[in-house]
């Protein structure tokens, strides 16, 4: 499978012109696609809702995108709580899941109507004492142990800090019922971007079958599951894409088969994407600006970790295009570097490319979720602008690169006491 970049060398040509590199730039269009692919795949859920994960892309221009196609937002913080609430989300539009959380950030969710989503029974008497049981609340589920899919382990959840155990979610329950809690949800993550059409109906059965039980045990009333997130993408070029349709039908199986006939066939389900929903539709754009010839052969771009910290941090991989030379052999190993004082700012080791030259332009793919977003300023470097191509090719800034007055703002008055 090849990777193609949604923008061609002219149009990125004609975006720099205006906006200098670097930036990250997000295509309207395979995000809606992408939207209506999802509703189409759950559409037999009456009542179905995606809760995107702001976390992934704390953009406004975005979460207005995804609004408009009927998504949710589910957010981790108080910042991501207002942006929500400012973007226009309301009541059971957000979906507050949180961990080791303040009690301020409960009561704003509280206000706002957000859905909350408790990680820990703990949280319960805190609840209660900062704003009150809420009528419509879900508890987070950890069921320990490994989680596998076939014979692939996909993740740890019993090292997990997320979550209740199977004893203290039924507790949770009876706590919040005897409270006045009237409508319960069932959340649980157990896997990060998995790309197997395998894993949320097998996540589906875990939690089905722990609603019936929960039902049986504390009769209470669950409205609604929430299989989070975790379904992810290809970021290698040989990987095929998970198939959301096949993932869908997957969860409606096992629906029909443990809900409807335990009554629970008015079960809502929702989800909580942000890297299936965003990822493949955001590219950094970086131009070339250096090469260097040592004991290895670099590129050194003008990005750096600081515009896109997952190579840094996990080592992960990002296919890069070289805009004009999609056809050329790669027969050129290079590490592509940016320009933090730390060896592991690269985006690319050992790379083969084609040959590149000063002034080339580089797209860096999947950076639509977890790209800007975990931008930082290490060295002093400012986070990039972000721009996004509207569906009839114009483009728009949404939001402007950082400034060295920005970087110093926080010092106000300091300079004044030296």
């Amino acid at each position: 499978m090849l990777k193609t970049p949604f923008i061609t060398k002219e149009k990125a040509e004609e975006i720099i012109g205006q906006f200098p590199t670097p930036f990250h730039i997000y295509d309207e269009k395979g995000i809606r696609e992408n939207a209506r692919k999802l509703k189409q795949a759950f559409s037999w859920n009456k009542g179905f809702k995606e809760y995107f994960a702001v976390k992934a892309t704390p953009t406004p221009a975005i979460l207005r995108v995804l609004k408009e196609e009927g998504c949710g937002t589910d957010c981790s913080s108080y910042a991501e709580l207002l942006m929500s609430q400012k973007c226009g989300f309301k009541n059971p539009e957000i979906m507050f899941s949180s961990n080791d959380t303040p009690e301020e950030e409960f009561r704003f969710a509280n206000e706002i109507g957000a859905i909350i989503n408790l990680d820990d029974i703990t949280h319960i008497d805190m609840l209660q004492r900062v704003c009150g049981i809420p009528e419509t609340i879900c508890c987070r589920y950890n069921p320990g142990g490994t989680f596998s899919v076939s014979t692939a382990i996909m993740d740890n959840p019993g090292d997990a800090k997320y979550g209740m155990t199977r004893q203290q979610i039924r507790d949770a329950f009876l706590r919040l019922k005897e409270l006045g809690a009237k409508e319960f949800g069932i959340h649980s993550f157990l896997a990060s971007n998995t790309v197997s059409n395998e894993y949320y109906p097998k996540l589906a059965r875990i939690l089905f079958r722990l609603a019936v039980e929960l039902k049986e045990e504390t009769g209470v009333h669950i409205s609604f599951i929430n299989l989070s997130g975790g379904v992810g993408v290809p970021y290698t070029p040989d990987k095929e894409p998970n198939d959301i349709m096949v993932i869908g039908e997957g969860v409606r199986q096992a629906f029909e088969e443990i809900l409807v006939p335990a009554g629970l066939g008015d079960v809502s389900i929702f989800t909580e994407l942000g890297r299936f929903m965003l990822a493949p539709y955001g590219h950094l754009v970086t131009k070339v600006i250096h090469e260097k010839h040592i004991h290895k052969e670099y590129v050194g771009v003008d990005a750096c970790a600081a515009n896109l910290m997952r190579p840094a941090m996990y080592g992960a991989y990002h296919h890069i295009t070289v805009l004009g030379k999609e056809n050329e052999p790669c027969d050129h190993v290079v590490d592509v570097t940016g320009s933090l004082c730390e060896n592991n700012d690269k985006f690319a080791i050992d790379r083969p490319l084609p040959k590149i030259d000063i002034g080339d332009i580089l797209v860096i793919h999947d950076t639509g979720a977890h790209g800007f977003a975990m931008g930082y300023n290490y060295n002093g470097r400012l986070r990039s602008a972000e721009i996004l191509l509207r569906e009839d090719g114009s483009f728009v800034e949404i939001r402007r690169a950082e400034t060295v007055e920005d970087y110093f703002a926080t010092l106000d008055g300091f300079w004044d006491c030296i």
